[in-house]
């Protein structure tokens, strides 16, 4: 009687390894292609980090668009998008194209409640990262590599 139920018990534990093994993959998350490339923009000391949708669900990316504050003077984007650099600068990360993502210098003006309303940044309408832009940092800079 033990050893049925022994065997029971292994081919649970290998069944229960190989569960995680098994998920879709997508073409960006084929054998041999990176999550995410860095590639750099000509003219600029920028880069821009282009990530598979396998890999921006993992680090959990979430967006938001710029808003327009009051009569076009200022942009409010949420406080989770303001990124602030060693040095003190302000900074967010843009998504001028899906999976796509760019560093921008902002001026933040002042906040209110969860918001940061920008004397200078992107446009209304811009799509900005809220969540993830420490992880796409480290992507960019080579931090953890």
């Amino acid at each position: 009687m033990w050893h049925r139920d022994h065997r029971i018990l292994m081919a649970l534990v290998v069944v229960g390894l190989l569960v995680p093994a098994c998920r879709e993959v997508t073409a960006g998350d084929a054998a041999g292609s990176e999550p995410a490339r860095v590639e750099p923009i000509e003219g600029t000391d920028l880069s821009r980090v282009v990530m598979t949708k396998g890999a921006a669900r993992r680090l959990d990316i979430q967006t938001a668009a710029v808003q327009e504050a009051g009569r076009g003077r200022a942009t409010v984007v949420p406080y989770g998008a303001v990124f602030y650099a060693t040095n003190g600068e302000t900074w967010t990360y843009v998504m001028p194209e899906p999976l796509t993502f760019v560093r921008r210098a902002i001026r933040v003006d002042y906040f209110v409640a969860d918001l940061a309303v920008l004397s200078d940044g992107p446009p209304p309408g811009t799509t900005v990262v809220t969540v993830g832009a420490a992880e796409l940092f480290g992507i960019e800079t080579g931090v953890g590599h």
